[in-house]
């Protein structure tokens, strides 16, 4: 599906049904603007995630569980996607990263991580939405994806997350992997609005907490 930024509310209607469990794709920036003089340089950079990147995860917050179980949805795997122990995880397909020290800049992880062919499907009430090609844009601390529903597509591109990058742990560096692991995935204020009013509750919000995010990249040989 090909990607066009848009926000639309009649699109982000499509989402409704699927939202609650769009954390596959991992947070990584800051929630905090601001900016510098002077950039540093980063202490570490992957131009190119297009082979074998890695994968991202993310560990769903219990309460999400329980939600999902009293609104009857079905999750499952979509594409090259896998469901483990509590995990949502995504093959790398593209990208780029920059690393810089954190608190060094507003904005210390830069570049974006996509997700093609991979996704989510939730089901319930006979139909079937598909989420998938997830992009991560930690500059911006978003997430979007392309949106199907029962084998049609209704949107492309679309903010479903947003992500918050204060609570992520130092980037480790060991055998040609660099790990950024402890990001929070949130529900958008738009998405919990939607999900409220399409299941008829109210305790949906932009606090909600969809997990905790891990990315796995794979390192180039030099």
């Amino acid at each position: 599906m090909t990607s066009t930024r848009k926000r639309s509310t009649k699109t982000l209607a499509a989402l409704a049904g699927m939202a609650l469990l769009l954390g596959p794709l991992a947070a990584c920036g800051s929630d905090d603007d601001g900016g510098s003089g002077s950039q540093p340089q980063p202490i570490a950079s992957i131009k190119d995630l297009s082979t074998d990147g890695g994968t991202t995860a993310v560990k769903l917050d219990a309460g999400t569980l329980e939600a999902l179980t009293s609104l009857k949805v079905t999750p499952g795997p979509f594409g090259s996607a896998k469901i483990t122990k509590g995990s949502i995880i995504f093959p790398i397909t593209g990208g780029n990263v920059s690393v810089f020290q954190k608190d060094a800049v507003p904005r210390y992880v830069v570049g974006q991580v996509q997700h093609e062919g991979s996704g989510l499907s939730l089901a319930a009430g006979g139909k079937t939405v598909v989420v998938g090609n997830f992009n991560v844009d930690p500059t911006v601390s978003l997430v979007y994806g392309d949106v199907a529903l029962d084998g049609k597509v209704v949107a492309t591109s679309i903010p479903v997350l947003r992500l918050d990058g204060r609570t992520l742990m130092t980037p480790t560096f060991d055998n040609g992997k660099a790990v950024l692991e402890g990001s929070g995935v949130f529900l958008t204020d738009g998405a919990a609005k939607l999900l409220n009013d399409t299941f008829g509750v109210k305790a949906l919000t932009g606090d909600t907490k969809i997990g905790v995010a891990k990315v796995s990249a794979n390192i180039p040989a030099a």
